[in-house]
């Protein structure tokens, strides 16, 4: 008798993620893993000179493309989001389909250099922090299946949002990061030839890793990319 095949833990946290949004009213937009320096990081209000690429370390090409452009591995799938709003007119709410992005930096329980992360974005007007904050609270709910997920935000930094709120989740008696999230700041809709004056935006992105240690109860993220097929039949 033939053994059927798995979906990979980290697939189905995916496929649940669009299922949840495509309810929402969310459509789905795509983007690729090569990318240039000016979408990962000029048009989100990161110039060369600004302190924030410091807060990750970039797997750089040395060739430059057709148009002498610096090339990288993207390092969030946030570029995704400058390419769909150029195309885009407002009102929209989409969500970046689920994607690798690439940090060159030590991998441990919770960090590993190549990992998943999925977007979503809504411009509209007179978009507020309380529409973010109800959306991530209504995700929460229906990703884990209980009333009672216990998140919580803070304040923080990322240079594409303003204000910058960091969702954690409280898993056995900790809290771990699961998502970055804010209102999306107003160079990065004039950069895509948006007027901020009368739309605004926001935007949060997840960490699908870090959903499914939380969903599954698994300990070490190194575990979904180890080839071990006893952890993907589990599923």
């Amino acid at each position: 008798m033939t053994e059927e095949g798995h979906l990979h833990p980290l697939s189905h946290v995916v496929r649940d993620i669009e299922m949840i949004f495509a309810e929402l009213g969310f459509s789905y937009v795509d983007g690729p893993e090569f990318e240039t320096e000016y979408y990962n990081f000029d048009a989100l209000n990161m110039p060369s000179d600004h302190s924030s690429r410091d807060m990750q370390d970039t797997f750089w090409v040395k060739q430059r493309n057709e148009k002498n452009e610096r090339q990288l591995l993207r390092t969030q799938t946030s570029s995704v989001q400058i390419r769909a709003m150029e195309k885009l007119k407002p009102p929209f709410r989409v969500v970046v389909t689920g994607g690798r992005v690439f940090r060159n930096e030590a991998t441990d329980a919770t960090h590993e250099a190549q990992f998943y992360q999925q977007e979503a974005l809504y411009v509209d007007k007179n978009v507020n922090l309380a529409q973010l904050k109800g959306t991530l609270s209504y995700f929460c709910r229906r990703f884990f299946g209980e009333e009672s997920a216990e998140i919580r935000f803070r304040p923080s930094y990322f240079p594409f949002v303003e204000p910058a709120l960091e969702v954690d989740m409280r898993y056995k008696g900790k809290w771990l990061e699961i998502a970055g999230s804010g209102l999306v700041h107003p160079n990065v809709l004039r950069n895509v030839g948006i007027d901020p004056s009368e739309w605004q935006g926001f935007a949060f992105s997840f960490g699908i890793d870090r959903l499914a240690i939380l969903r599954h109860g698994i300990d070490d993220i190194r575990l979904f990319y180890n080839g071990d097929l006893r952890l993907v039949q589990q599923f």
